[in-house]
């Protein structure tokens, strides 16, 4: 559609985002009589970080050597002390009934000669329990289900739009203002809204994320004042292709749970491959910066029926040049996953009542520091399900459950820690109307500028020199994003420099090493940093974990 009209002049559920988390609430709400849900996204339908997913779904379906109980202890040992146990526990006892119903909507698993569902072990995972479609392509298969189903029953599906921000009346959430395909500013009303915008990996110059992924839905939240956490511990992927191409070519998780090595610039072996990415990713930057050199090596040499297993990936290596029945892959890490976001209960809840979030730009308490190989698709759809059935429910707010039991006070006090993030300015155009433009030039030119300082100062290894730095550069690109006139283009920058000065902000108080936040002069982990940092309208709330 190219305006609001009457079809979506009033919703009761408005959700921003495409990927899995949001079209796991719309098949959800739409199914209700009566109820009127309309996506919003600024690209197509099908167009979501959750089609680039080559990991799997990480599920317990059954086999003697597996068990829910496992699959909780392998996430919370790979979230470093910072995982919410209830949400933990909501991951893995719902997941499996969720993917037994995409499979029921159409999506295609790989299978065993026999029939048998085919189970792959990836990092941090101590058995074999990981799906994939495709060999790696289980995102494009996940996303396609999903997409069918919500075309046929969407009261209003919006592409090509751009949500600028929040409508905040009589202290809820009544709304969002827009840019529609024409460049018109709108508003778009209402009575719930979810942000399904996914996470931010265009913070960096080098990452597997689409370009989309601008952490739009955080920003907004920052923006009114709704609590934000985790935001430091974004997770770097240690197997990206080493290759110009932007997103970066993933080499699944899956190879190294096949048998493919890692190998430093000498051709040795120097970490346990199936480790948690935080750990591999950190081994693979302290080699990489020691020896000098722009990336590493994966041997998959050793690999049978490579192209069988792993079509797609076999496609994508074949058009870089690489053979990899007789190549090592060039491989370094890539920005991957934003393990934080905005703060909900176990039901998707934010603090701003007719708010919720779900998926990567959500915090659920699930991820912690460092988020466990696929289990990102699996708590879009676990969580974006309990967040529908909330609403169908009649709920607006929060409930003390999960991450919010802190901000609500039914956790251990919280003591403030003062902060500039919560001076976020609002951008002019939060209730401009009339047509957006702006210099395209001089807004590529800011984007790439942010994204190179947050890759040099906020990577994989961070010191208080290099936080600064990038601090200094983002601020005058905050700055600059203030005057700009409203569109997707301005708006995505705005939404980059809004979560870059959360993330660094947190990085830089954060001193400790834990789970993807590494800092050089704290290498070790700190028993009284086991803590959250909260970003809010008073400043940063520093809350015990349980």
């Amino acid at each position: 559609m190219s305006g609001a009209g009457p079809a979506v002049a009033q919703l009761d559920v408005l959700v921003l985002g495409s990927g899995v988390a949001g079209l796991s609430a719309v098949v959800r709400l739409a199914e209700v009589p009566g109820m009127r849900v309309g996506v919003l996204t600024k690209a197509e339908l099908s167009q979501s970080a959750t089609r680039w997913a080559q990991g799997g779904v990480a599920a317990v379906l059954g086999g003697d050597e597996d068990s829910t109980d496992l699959h909780l202890a392998d996430t919370l040992a790979a979230g470093a002390g910072l995982c919410d146990p209830d949400a933990v526990r909501m991951l893995v006892d719902e997941g499996p009934a969720r993917v037994r119903e995409l499979i029921a909507l159409g999506a295609v698993f790989d299978r065993e000669a026999g029939g048998d569902l085919a189970r792959a072990r990836e990092g941090g995972h101590s058995t074999a329990r990981v799906l994939h479609a495709g060999g790696a392509a289980t995102g494009a298969e996940v996303e396609r289900a999903l997409v069918s189903a919500v075309e046929h029953t969407a009261a209003a599906v919006l592409e090509q739009w751009f949500a600028l921000d929040l409508v905040v009346e009589g202290g809820r959430c009544t709304g969002v203002v827009a840019v529609d395909p024409d460049g018109a500013v709108e508003e778009i009303r209402a009575r719930h809204v979810v942000l399904a915008t996914g996470g931010a990996g265009q913070l960096y110059a080098v990452t597997t994320n689409p370009v989309e992924a601008t952490g739009d839905g955080i920003a907004m939240a920052l923006r009114a004042g709704v609590p934000v956490a985790d935001v430091e511990f974004f997770q770097f992927h240690p197997t990206a292709l080493h290759h110009p191409a932007v997103p970066r070519p993933l080499l699944s998780e899956a190879l190294r749970g096949h048998g493919a090595l890692l190998r430093d610039a000498a051709g040795e072996r120097f970490v346990d491959e199936l480790a948690p990415r935080d750990i591999v990713s950190r081994a693979m930057a302290q080699r990489m910066t020691a020896a000098g050199v722009p990336h590493l090596w994966l041997d998959a040499t050793g690999l049978e029926a490579f192209d069988e297993r792993f079509p797609t990936l076999a496609e994508r290596l074949s058009a870089a040049g690489l053979d990899p029945a007789v190549d090592w892959l060039p491989i370094a890490p890539a920005a991957h996953y934003l393990s934080g976001g905005v703060i909900t209960d176990l039901d998707g809840a934010s603090a701003l009542p007719g708010l919720w979030a779900a998926g990567e730009a959500a915090c659920t308490g699930v991820h912690g520091a460092n988020r466990l190989a696929s289990n990102s698709l699996l708590e879009g759809m676990v969580f974006g399900a309990r967040l529908a059935e909330a609403i169908e429910g009649g709920r607006h707010g929060p409930v003390p459950t999960g991450v919010m039991r802190a901000l609500l006070g039914a956790g251990p006090e919280s003591d403030i820690v003062a902060t500039d993030v919560a001076g976020l300015p609002a951008p002019p155009w939060t209730r401009r109307r009339g047509r957006a433009d702006g210099d395209a030039g001089d807004v590529t030119k800011c984007r790439h500028r942010l994204q190179r300082a947050m890759t040099e100062g906020a990577g994989v290894l961070r010191s208080t020199a290099s936080l600064a730095a990038a601090a200094e550069e983002v601020g005058d690109v905050a700055a600059m994003a203030a005057t700009w006139p409203a569109g997707r283009a301005t708006g995505e920058v705005a939404n980059l420099a809004a979560v870059a000065a959360a993330l660094l902000r947190a990085a830089d108080l954060r001193v400790e090493t834990r789970g993807a936040h590494a800092r050089v002069e704290y290498p070790e982990t700190s028993p009284g940093w086991r803590r959250r940092l909260v970003h809010g309208r008073r400043g940063v709330a520093v809350g015990e974990t349980r």
